[in-house]
């Protein structure tokens, strides 16, 4: 080495995913998921109540159309219970994975600020999650009315929003990270929504279905993660209708939803984890 040559500093590592305090980067997703659940309804009348409106008036509607003019809910057991819990249900999935544009929409307070990156996608699925938490007392008062007895099973139902909140998390890390790179992310990630909602029994039930499908196809629908806890978490609340691994044709092919869960789990978690240091500096 010449005496003229003058040795770099080190590199300076950019923000982590979590950074070195996890009870920090909590606090953050908290913080950030509470103030969002509080200014979406800041200065309305009605307030949370408008929360609870959009799934009802999607579920009187559709209900009419599945009962009267389709009759898709014919012969189901407590359909409207189904229809309503089916509807919350998928409804949180597509609110908890519309974070795909959470990065971007905090651009000026990722460029200025060094913290955890993850809090931001979090706080997304966070605040979702309460929305969800609150909507489904609504399906547990409205199954009780129904006539829906209380279950040993109903403990299951914690389990599988736990799983559903695992599978929407990880999806928002994937989808937000591609998303600061690639903007086709976002329109690409809204049509998937969208066939996901017919593909899965969200208006229907899966053993509904009867002839018009065969139990191969069924056994194929189910094998989707989303369709298999809506599947189970039908089974848990009301009672009525396969389990996911009745209706996905036996315990021994339940791997399939659980190791796709698994693995866009895994993979939300590498490409976060890979792009976080240097979001700033694509944004």
């Amino acid at each position: 080495m010449s005496a003229d040559a003058v040795e770099l500093p080190p590199l300076i590592p950019g923000p982590s995913a979590i950074g070195g305090d996890f009870r920090r980067f909590l606090f953050l997703a908290l913080t950030m998921a509470t103030t969002d659940f509080k200014l979406r309804f800041y200065g309305s009348v009605l307030g949370y109540l408008w929360q609870l409106f959009r799934p009802l008036l999607l579920f009187g509607i559709l209900y009419a159309v599945f009962t009267q003019f389709i009759r898709v809910g014919t012969g189901v057991p407590h359909y409207p219970v189904v229809l309503l819990e089916n509807l919350v249900l998928f409804q949180y999935f597509a609110e908890a994975t519309s974070a795909v544009s959470s990065l971007v929409d905090r651009e000026s307070l990722i460029r200025k600020i060094q913290f955890p990156r993850l809090a931001v996608p979090v706080a997304a699925v966070l605040t979702a999650t309460f929305n969800m938490c609150l909507n489904m007392l609504v399906v547990l008062t409205f199954a009780l009315a129904s006539g829906v007895t209380v279950k040993v099973s109903w403990l299951e139902l914690p389990v599988l929003l736990l799983c559903l909140a695992m599978l929407a998390t990880g999806l928002a890390m994937l989808l937000s990270s591609l998303y600061v790179r690639f903007r086709d992310v976002r329109p690409i990630w809204e049509v998937i929504v969208q066939l996901l909602f017919y593909v899965t029994p969200v208006i229907y039930a899966i053993d509904g279905l009867g002839h018009h499908l065969s139990p191969t196809m069924k056994h194929v629908m189910v094998s989707s993660p989303l369709a298999a806890i809506l599947v189970q978490a039908r089974h848990a609340v009301i009672g009525t209708g396969p389990s996911a691994a009745a209706a996905i044709g036996g315990w021994a092919r339940m791997p399939i939803p659980i190791g796709i869960s698994l693995a866009l789990i895994a993979c939300g978690v590498i490409v976060f984890k890979r792009s976080a240091p240097d979001l700033a500096e694509r944004l």
